[in-house]
């Protein structure tokens, strides 16, 4: 009798210790990253359920603890942070965690041994990408860049993982703004074995987000989190800060859904978009609408200053709207120096890898320019990235003796080109290309200045282009590998 006894008794205190269980369900999921604020730190505010086995509980304190690798992190051992209420809901804040991670954080009811984990939170820098294709990510899967630990991804999905190219899969994405249509032409989700068999063999995606991360993390050694939200073919309308209460259903508020759902907190963005405005009504709105998109982000995200780095698009085998094409690269030019906190990197000489998107290896070298100009805002104290231009600026055209002399703003060092200098053009007042440049070198005596040779006359009221049309080969940058943008019409200024 007094073993069945004891059975009973074993059992139901496992029944109570069973029924005594507390879980973290907001504010912090496995492999999340935390936006450190300028104190270095952030502060974990999360919330849960908590299952008690009687009523005397109520009251007792929820304790947590943050660990890493086989240590309790100093200063944050078991510490109180709520109480056990009536309700099953509890929340409370671990405040001034500091800059790192691979953290453990656990949770449990004081005195017990019962405990609820989440893993790999790392405390860094957020960075969110937002654009077309070319963000998104259509390069071919091939020598891609490699995960690094400390660089994860708020998927598409909503779940924090270690990021890993492809970062963007549109098709599974939590909200239906990114689902391919159905034979219904109705939005649809793809799930199970049709969603295995694309990402097995699914050929294109490399982007330049994970090379990015990479960048800055090995500059820095600070941890980096990537919010994907770009989606290729889309226009600057369909990217209205209109749309944001649109949530799920709109690319703007998806987008400013899934900033708040990683945290409401980010370090900056990057932005990579224009193809698809690059046609007669929409090329000349391009300025005013970009403009007017990343006021409004500055403002959704309650961040005034938020830094924005874009690309200005480069390469298009195609023959169409070409004047509209190089409309939308001169907007991008002009929006660097009309915005602040913002900064523009060139694509113009890179290579593709279909008729317009960038090839893997060269989304790579864009990445490199990105975190150029983020290091020299964003860490100007670090190896002296501080000393860093943005890169060649165009200044001034003149003419004299049979030369034109092209001189350039904020170039790193000297200007280099691979090979012979390509892709200035000449044009009469018209705007038509005239032949007239047979030799093109760096100015011995100034390196930040080109002279084209073109003879002894030019038409009235020539001007000068870079990066023509929208396949021209273009090989101009600084030894910091920025490039010379696409630009133009430059007036001509002939000698008095």
């Amino acid at each position: 009798m007094w073993r069945f006894k004891l059975a009973i008794a074993g059992a139901l205190g496992l029944l109570l210790a069973s029924a005594e269980e507390i879980r973290i369900t907001e504010g912090a999921s496995d492999f999340q990253v935390f936006q450190r604020g300028p104190d270095q730190s952030a502060d974990f505010k999360i919330g849960g359920t908590v299952v008690i086995a009687n009523k005397k509980m109520i009251g007792k304190d929820i304790e947590a603890r943050i660990t890493t690798g086989s240590r309790t992190l100093s200063n944050f051992d078991w510490v109180p942070i709520a109480k056990i209420q009536k309700q099953p809901k509890w929340s409370g804040e671990i405040k001034g965690v500091p800059t790192g991670g691979p953290y453990r954080l656990e949770v449990r009811i004081a005195g017990s041994t019962a405990t609820f984990s989440v893993d790999n939170l790392l405390v860094g820098d957020l960075w969110l990408l937002a654009g077309q294709s070319n963000m998104e990510g259509h390069g071919d899967l091939v020598d891609v860049q490699q995960p690094a630990p400390l660089v994860h991804s708020f998927d598409m999905a909503d779940k924090w993982l270690v990021a890993e190219e492809p970062l963007h899969t549109l098709v599974s994405a939590a909200d239906r703004v990114h689902w391919r249509l159905n034979e219904n032409k109705e939005p649809e989700r793809w799930t199970g074995e049709r969603l295995d068999k694309f990402l097995t063999e699914r050929k294109k995606g490399a982007g330049l987000g994970l090379s990015f991360a990479s960048e800055m993390l090995q500059r820095t050694g600070i941890p980096i989190g990537l919010i994907p939200c770009a989606h290729g073919g889309t226009s600057m309308d369909q990217w209205s800060p209109a749309l944001r209460d649109n949530g799920g259903d709109s690319l703007y508020g998806s987008m400013y859904r899934r900033f708040r759902a990683a945290g409401g907190n980010i370090k900056g963005m990057l932005w990579y978009q224009g193809e698809s405005d690059t046609y007669a009504k929409a090329a000349p709105e391009f300025l005013h609408k970009f403009e007017d998109f990343v006021k409004a982000v500055r403002t959704d995200f309650k961040q005034p200053d938020l830094p924005i780095y874009y690309v200005q698009i480069g390469r298009h085998i195609d023959n169409k709207n070409i004047g509209e094409w190089n409309a939308v690269q001169s907007a991008q030019l002009a929006a660097e120096s009309q915005l602040p906190h913002v900064a523009m990197v060139a694509s113009i000489d890179c290579t593709l890898d279909d008729g317009i998107h960038i090839s893997t290896g060269d989304l790579k070298r864009i990445a490199h320019r990105l975190a150029d100009e983020a290091s020299h805002d964003l860490f100007p104290r670090v190896k002296n990235y501080g000393d860093l231009k943005r890169g060649p600026r165009p200044l001034a055209a003149k003419f004299e003796n049979g030369v034109v002399t092209v001189s350039f703003a904020s170039v790193n060092g000297k200007l280099e080109s691979d090979g012979r200098i390509s892709g200035f053009t000449i044009h009469d007042e018209k705007g038509e290309p005239v032949p007239l440049i047979y030799k093109s070198t760096i100015d011995p005596a100034a390196a930040s200045t080109v002279l084209l040779y073109v003879g002894d006359k030019l038409p009235a009221h020539a001007t000068l282009r870079y990066g023509f049309g929208k396949d021209p080969y273009c090989n101009l940058h600084d030894v910091t590998d920025q490039a010379v943008p696409e630009f133009g019409p430059l007036l001509i200024q002939s000698a008095p």
